[in-house]
């Protein structure tokens, strides 16, 4: 990193994120200047001559979702549609970053063809499969709608699945789905409204009838979807976990164990961080060094990224391990620290001043935009 280049950051100016990273830029003696993806949503931008460009999440912001998905009024708070309408809008302003740091001479620290791909599930699973990185199996072709799911697990001969939108991100949609020779139950944070609309709550509930469970998948298949079958996950004290590993230009430092009383572990829908050092004595170091070793794989199947957030469930036999997710954006823990004491964001920037990041942009033969 050229520490005389202007440090921009690519965010909502007011977000927690860009907050904290600006605090750790802070720290380090780093002045940041905020591209509000507000105005990169709307059209055209310039950059600073040279500059190093972080892109962060263009998350929590009705009017950048409004302006993304090319709408006329904004979503109701929560509510779930328009999700391919979003990416497609999230992909061309990322074309038009690129483009204006080709003008710029500016460096781009994220790959954009790699943030596009990590907020595309279907082109996400691929990548990892081309790296054989350890995942669950899925359904070869989104469904179309209920029917057709139905068919599909059926001819499978899958009873239990994840049923997740193809651009969705925080649990948002994913239904934890068993579907028996008697009945249909689906696990959820997922609120059906009685005129049929979809909101994404902070509730999990669950649904027992086919017919709500299909009025759900039939909202969300349009979007795309990925059905992947259910891994079954170890548990530790009574409750299920898994772990957000984030991986910074290679390095596994930050490790959070998601621990839940249901299938779905994100911290938000009111779930509790476990221990990392249970789960490792439990695993043992040959089998926890196993588990972090494949993060770092996953991880580099988007090179272009100095950091990525992998979600990796560990199996119920505590012998197997598959990756769930990978999140471009998956680095806001806070409280959560590295061997050398520091946080995710300050970790970051350590990567990027003794050259570690570029070395790993590197390996994916990617550096200056041109």
């Amino acid at each position: 990193m050229d520490h005389t280049a202007p440090l921009v950051v690519v965010g909502n100016p007011d977000n927690r994120r860009v907050g904290a990273f600006r605090a750790a830029a802070h720290a380090a003696g780093l002045p940041v200047r905020v591209l509000p993806w507000r105005v990169l949503a709307a059209g055209d931008v310039d950059l600073p001559d040279a500059a190093s460009v972080r892109i962060d999440s263009p998350g929590e912001d009705a009017e950048v979702d409004r302006l993304l998905r090319g709408a006329d009024r904004p979503l109701a708070h929560g509510e779930i549609s328009g999700a391919a309408a979003w990416y497609a809008g999230l992909c061309a302003a990322l074309d038009r970053l690129a483009a204006a740091a080709r003008r710029a001479g500016a460096t781009l620290l994220n790959d954009p063809t790699d943030i596009a791909a990590l907020f595309d599930k279907r082109a996400c699973q691929r990548r990892l499969a081309a790296g054989q990185v350890a995942q669950p199996a899925a359904l070869d072709a989104a469904p179309a709608d209920w029917a057709a799911l139905r068919s599909a697990l059926a001819a499978a001969g899958w009873a239990r699945v994840f049923v997740k939108p193809v651009h969705g991100s925080s649990a948002s949609g994913v239904l934890a789905l068993h579907v028996g020779a008697a009945r249909v139950q689906a696990v959820t944070s997922v609120e059906l409204a009685a005129d049929g609309r979809l909101f994404n709550s902070l509730r999990v509930r669950t649904y027992h009838t086919e017919r709500e469970v299909a009025s759900i998948v039939d909202r969300l298949a349009p979007d795309g979807l990925l059905v992947q079958r259910w891994f079954p996950k170890a548990g530790l004290h009574g409750r299920v976990f898994d772990l957000r590993v984030l991986v910074i230009a290679g390095e596994p430092g930050h490790v959070v164990v998601r621990s839940s009383d249901g299938p779905l572990t994100n911290l938000h829908l009111g779930n509790r961080r476990g221990d990392p050092a249970a789960v490792r004595a439990v695993l043992g170091p040959q089998r926890w060094a196993a588990a972090l070793t494949e993060c770092v794989r996953a991880a580099g199947c988007f090179a272009g990224s100095p950091h990525v957030g992998v979600d990796l469930m560990i199996g119920s036999d505590w012998r197997r391990h598959a990756v769930a997710e990978v999140n471009a954006f998956g680095d806001l823990l806070p409280g959560v620290y590295d061997a050398a004491g520091r946080d995710s964001y300050a970790a970051q920037l350590h990567a990027m001043r003794t050259g570690r990041a570029a070395d790993w942009r590197a390996s994916a033969g990617l550096g200056r935009a041109a």
